[in-house]
């Protein structure tokens, strides 16, 4: 009489277990995913690596965890030149969009990987299917943009940017980066109204809050316009490999 309820506390029982075990094992993930940025910020890439692996055996479902180890053996690879490093992060970044096909850093680190090893023609085949995958992401249209520009393609940047703010009229990144590549072309105006809404929508951007100073106090100065890490649309050699918490 009593078997099937008894039967339905223990099934339930397990699952609350099974509950308890996995919201510790994302616990456990995350704060060595913290420890590990921590010490890739200081430059202990090594340890780094380590950290983010151990996370990584917490939760194998986080794509993140994946993300962190390219990211830092593709920091240490290219820095102390070691080709195997840099194929393990190629692996890893693969690993980290079968779990997150919209893992807007994975794809800048792979694609700038790909390029930075002489593949240039895969990486605009990689952004491209991600454009095609999922076609309402600007984000994927933003980091095509870096690569045209890396390849000297600036027009095609441009219009790679018009259209993610035709997807998002309020993405902050596309509207920095379409006011660099304006900026350096000398159309300071069209810069300057596209740095403005920036700001309007994201105001925590020093350096272009500093060059709309510049233009609105000069009129239309012969001076580099802003170059940006985080917002502008350069890949490769001034982009570096970052962690996430």
């Amino acid at each position: 009489m009593y078997a099937q309820p008894q039967r339905w506390i223990a099934s339930a029982a397990a699952l609350l277990m099974l509950s308890v075990l996995a919201g510790c094992n994302n616990l456990n993930s995350q704060a060595l995913n913290s420890e590990g940025v921590r010490l890739y910020q200081q430059g202990n890439y090594q340890q780094a690596s380590v950290r983010f692996q151990e996370a990584i055996a917490n939760d194998p479902a986080s794509a993140n965890g994946y993300y962190n180890l390219a990211a830092s053996l593709h920091k240490a690879g290219t820095m102390y030149n070691r080709p195997n490093d840099l194929q393990q992060a190629e692996v890893l970044y693969n690993q980290c969009l079968e779990r997150d096909p919209n893992h807007a850093e994975c794809y800048r680190g792979l694609a700038v990987l790909l390029s930075e090893t002489n593949r240039q023609e895969e990486a605009f085949r990689l952004l491209s299917a991600w454009i095609q995958q999922s076609p309402d992401q600007p984000a994927a249209r933003i980091e095509l943009a870096r690569l045209y520009e890396e390849t000297s393609r600036p027009e095609d940047a441009k219009a790679t940017l018009v259209e993610a703010l035709n997807i998002d009229p309020n993405n902050a990144r596309a509207l920095t980066a379409l006011g660099r590549l304006r900026d350096q072309s000398g159309d300071h105006s069209q810069a300057l109204a596209n740095y403005n809404r920036s700001l309007e929508i994201n105001r925590f951007q020093p350096d272009v809050a500093a060059r709309v100073a510049t233009l609105n106090a000069a009129g239309s100065p012969a001076v580099p316009a802003v170059t940006t890490s985080n917002s502008g649309t350069r890949l490769g050699a001034n982009w570096q490999p970052s962690v996430k918490y």
